[in-house]
């Protein structure tokens, strides 16, 4: 089971647990965070997002101070981008298979003390996505 943050573009989210998210699909399932054992959970149409974000927990951490830059230390493997949001959020990290003609990609962020661990990013919520380095 991951522990996910649904984004929506238009600001909200859904904190919770799914088991059947592939980037394939148009909708997966999310368990929301404090909901009963065997509840029912809510369906998520991927097009209304601006992305998956996989977390370390579901609290994350209010002290931390985003760091949107390339630790020299920082050996994750994937092309470095730059990811700019409609809505203006900036996102540096590592990607392995992003294609400007898919609907979405996957990307490491390169502020390792960041609650994501990984996030899946929705190609239909970027103003841009820049390949650094090439």
């Amino acid at each position: 089971m991951n522990q996910v943050v649904a984004r929506y573009q238009d600001g909200h989210l859904i904190k919770g647990h799914t088991v059947d998210f592939t980037p394939t699909s148009e909708r997966f399932h999310v368990y929301p965070l404090g909901s009963y054992p065997g509840a029912k959970p809510l369906e998520i149409d991927v097009t209304d997002l601006k992305g998956v974000f996989f977390v370390k927990n579901l609290q994350g951490n209010p002290a931390h101070v985003k760091r949107n830059i390339f630790e020299p230390t920082n050996l994750t493997p994937g092309r470095k981008v730059r990811v700019v949001f409609k809505d203006g959020e900036v996102l540096l990290g590592h990607a392995q298979g992003y294609h400007p003609e898919r609907k979405g990609f996957f990307i490491l962020p390169a502020d390792q003390r960041s609650n994501n661990e990984r996030c899946y990013v929705l190609a239909a919520a970027t103003r841009e996505v820049s390949i650094l380095g090439a």
